[in-house]
């Protein structure tokens, strides 16, 4: 079996080379004042990841995934999300425009990110989900799915008030709509599908190999209490 390094060399790898690329953002950003809006929220991730990371140690892979997505978050602050080069660096290594082979007509690095908000931090929420709420079967793979689908949407309306908050030049570049009147819709749909994807993958994995799979997953959906709430739960709650 193949030695995986400690928890905790990972994190200090995976922190370093974060640290280096975003000296590297910070250095010369195309928007300045974008860049230190962008960073905003990945300063309050990193500090929930640092001020958990005794009490709730995450998996090697989680930080991971979490790391990958730093990292392209950190790309699109140096340049702004609607000028990241992807096309031409890709054509200048494979001479191949993916643009052009998908016909797309806007800078679609946004669109990228937003999957991958769903696609990589999914299994990590997931994690969260299973050791502090005890989550199992179903809600196990519908929870992360479902905090993926409602923390996008908290986002979009974040980016909305920034937007109207500066206005100008910074709001439209923090937004980075480029003219599409339904660009948080589709933001959050590929979220979305993001999270379902990294679900259902999840889920086809612990399918093989975890036995009590199908009776845990079973065993989630059935009712554990009987008596209805609401109305009920406060006239019991009063003596009614």
């Amino acid at each position: 079996m193949i030695a995986l390094p400690s928890r905790g060399r990972t994190v200090l790898v995976l922190s370093s080379g974060l640290a280096l690329l975003a000296l590297w953002a910070g250095w010369a950003p195309v928007d300045r004042a974008d860049w230190l809006l962008e960073n905003a929220l990945t300063v309050l991730a990193l500090a929930a990841l640092a001020a958990s990371y005794r009490v709730l140690p995450l998996s090697r892979l989680s930080y991971a995934l979490s790391f990958l997505f730093l990292c392209l978050h950190t790309v699109g602050s140096h340049y702004t999300y609607s000028l990241v080069p992807y096309d031409a660096w890709l054509r200048g290594l494979t001479g191949w425009s993916l643009d052009a082979a998908l016909g797309w007509d806007r800078n679609m690095y946004d669109r990228l990110v937003h999957t991958c908000y769903g696609l990589l931090l999914a299994n990590p929420l997931r994690e969260v989900v299973l050791r502090v709420g005890g989550m199992k079967g179903f809600w196990g793979y519908f929870l992360p799915l479902d905090v993926t689908m409602s923390t996008s949407m908290v986002y979009e309306l974040i980016e909305w008030g920034a937007a109207i908050a500066f206005g100008g030049g910074l709001g439209a570049a923090f937004l980075g709509s480029q003219g599409d009147p339904w660009d948080a819709q589709k933001d959050m749909a590929v979220a979305s599908l993001g999270a379902l994807v990294a679900m259902l993958v999840t889920a086809a994995v612990n399918a093989r190999f975890r036995r009590d799979f199908a009776r845990e997953f079973i065993e989630s959906l059935r009712v554990k209490d009987p008596r209805p709430h609401g109305e009920e739960t406060l006239r019991r709650m009063t003596g009614g």
